[in-house]
């Protein structure tokens, strides 16, 4: 049996703000085991980033209050205290931060925030440090590591920024990567690259990954498991085969239909959801996506709760609409927009 490393349960965040309460993670679980790679997915503003950095303790002093659980080898992170979390962060779970440009320190060498990382932790001397970091570096991919392990930031390029940044993550070993949007800014070839990387170094590390992204394909060669937010909530959660083969929710059928397909035999319209997504301080009667979705009827002013079919339980969905009814409305929304430029 698999070794379950981090179970987040039933997490709540809220934000005071002069405007009202900001409702930014609404009843958030998942669990994630040794090895595995859980895919967090959904819109700018759903709540992805903010469920990370609460598992890290990094929302504290915000004006946050918060619910639920988040358990490491059963220890509620919730309820350390900044110290005790000091020995948990880059130990035991690091982040790589969404944008290599401004988390690197322009005026420090990359390999001296590398040594940083590893005498904060460990207690090595600074020769030791500095030939971990080299090896880091090698480990990443950055070519003539022996050099460039003096330059600074700028000498990097934007990939080469987030292999640093990478680099950086691993070097305790933590049992947990946190990777928040790692393709940011980096064109199409880069953002193979790294996400390639990162799987590898999964491996060779033995550890496990959650990839948080906006962009359904990104998590579609690395992910074992996919969970699809909304409005600080989890509308659907399976494996990558069930999401991407058998989706349940029209926001999921929504992002599928916007991801472009390269076996087409000619150029094709992109399916686009309408709208915008609801303010977390005003949020919506019943499902929070009834705004926006095309197929919301009657029940849909209730709120649903996440789900799962008899013959599928490890397949979750938040939506009312009956399952014999789906999968043609599922076909109909993610294809419209394609037969219509056909």
């Amino acid at each position: 049996m698999a070794e379950q490393l981090l179970d987040v349960e039933d997490l709540k965040v809220r934000f005071r703000t002069e405007d009202g309460i900001v409702r930014a993670v609404d009843g958030v679980s998942f669990a994630l085991e040794r090895g595995k790679v859980l895919g967090i997915v959904g819109e700018s503003g759903s709540g992805k980033s903010v469920t990370a950095m609460t598992i890290l303790g990094l929302t504290r002093g915000v004006n946050a209050s918060f619910e639920g659980a988040v358990k490491y080898r059963g220890e509620n992170l919730l309820r350390k205290s900044e110290a005790e979390l000091r020995r948990f962060r880059g130990n035991e779970i690091a982040m790589i931060f969404q944008d290599p440009m401004t988390s690197l320190n322009p005026v420090y060498r990359v390999g001296a925030q590398i040594c940083e990382v590893i005498t904060t932790h460990e207690d090595v001397g600074k020769v030791v440090a500095r030939r971990r970091a080299v090896q880091l570096l090698r480990q990443v991919g950055i070519p003539n590591p022996e050099r460039r392990v003096d330059d600074y930031p700028h000498q990097f390029s934007g990939g080469m920024r987030q292999r640093a940044m990478i680099a950086m993550a691993l070097a305790n070993n933590p049992d947990i990567l946190i990777a928040d949007e790692p393709t940011t800014a980096l064109d199409v070839t880069i953002q193979a690259q790294i996400i390639e990387l990162i799987d590898k170094l999964k491996d060779d590390f033995n550890s496990s990954v959650i990839l948080i992204t906006h962009d359904l394909g990104v998590v579609a060669e690395i992910a074992d498991d996919i969970a699809v937010m909304y409005a600080g909530r989890i509308v659907e959660y399976g494996s990558t085969r069930d999401i991407f083969y058998d989706p349940q929710h029209p926001y999921t059928w929504g992002l599928l239909g916007s991801i472009p397909r390269l076996d087409e035999a000619r150029p094709e319209k992109l399916h686009s959801i309408s709208g915008a997504p609801p303010s977390l301080i005003n949020l919506p009667r019943g499902c929070k996506f009834r705004p926006r979705c095309p197929h919301a009827f009657d029940k849909c002013i209730e709120e649903p709760g996440l789900e799962s079919r008899v013959e599928d339980p490890g397949h979750l969905d938040r939506c009312w609409l009956p399952v014999d009814e789906k999968r043609n409305l599922r076909e109909l929304t993610i294809h419209s927009g394609r037969s219509e430029a056909a």
